[in-house]
C-alpha cells in the first residue's frame, strides 16, 4: 500500500534516514497528487495522515509553467537546485516560498527546477484554471542550454 493511501493506524512514525536515491521519481500527473499540467515528477519522503503532512521533493522541467493557484493547505518550499520565478524574484537554491489557499504563482521554471516542499493542511490538490494558464505569457529568460532548448532558442 502506498503512503498517500494509508491509514492513521498504518502509518510507521520510526525514525527515517534516505538516501534521495533510494527513491524513485513518480509521475505527479500520474499519481494525481498535486493536481499540476503534466512534466512534474515528485519523491514523497514521507505521508502522516494524522497530521495531514506530506514531506516531498518535486522536479520542474525547463520551460515548466505551474500555474497561479489555490489549495487546502499551506506550503513552504526549498529551492534545491535550478530557478524558481515567482511573485518578481527569480529563486536559487537556499531561496524559500511559503503559501497558503489564496491564489498564488504562476511559477515559471525557465531551466527547470528541484524543491524540496512540506505541505500541511486538508488537500495539496492544486485548483487551478486552464485557460488562464493557457494564456500565461513568460516573463523569464533561460540561462542554461537545457532552458533554450526548451524555450525553442537553443542559442
Amino acid at each position: 500500500m502506498s503512503e498517500l493511501n494509508q491509514t492513521p493506524d498504518e502509518f510507521d512514525h520510526s525514525f527515517k534516514a534516505i538516501h534521495d536515491h533510494e527513491l524513485p521519481w513518480q509521475d505527479g500527473a500520474g499519481i494525481e497528487l498535486l493536481s499540476l499540467p503534466k512534466g512534474v515528477q515528485v519523491k514523497i519522503l514521507a505521508h502522516d495522515p494524522v497530521m495531514q503532512r506530506i514531506d516531498m521533493k518535486v522536479k520542474f522541467p525547463p520551460g515548466y509553467v505551474e500555474p497561479a493557484h489555490a489549495h487546502k493547505s499551506w506550503h513552504s518550499i526549498c529551492v534545491l537546485k535550478g530557478r524558481m520565478c515567482v511573485a518578481g524574484k527569480d529563486l536559487r537554491p537556499g531561496d524559500y516560498v511559503f503559501g497558503w489557499d489564496q491564489l498564488h504563482g504562476p511559477y515559471e521554471y525557465p531551466d527547470g527546477c528541484e524543491v524540496f516542499t512540506v505541505f500541511m493542511g486538508d488537500g495539496i490538490q492544486h485548483q487551478w484554471d486552464a485557460s488562464t494558464h493557457e494564456g500565461h505569457d513568460k516573463i523569464w529568460q533561460p540561462e542554461t542550454e537545457s532552458g533554450k532548448e526548451a524555450a525553442g532558442s537553443g542559442e
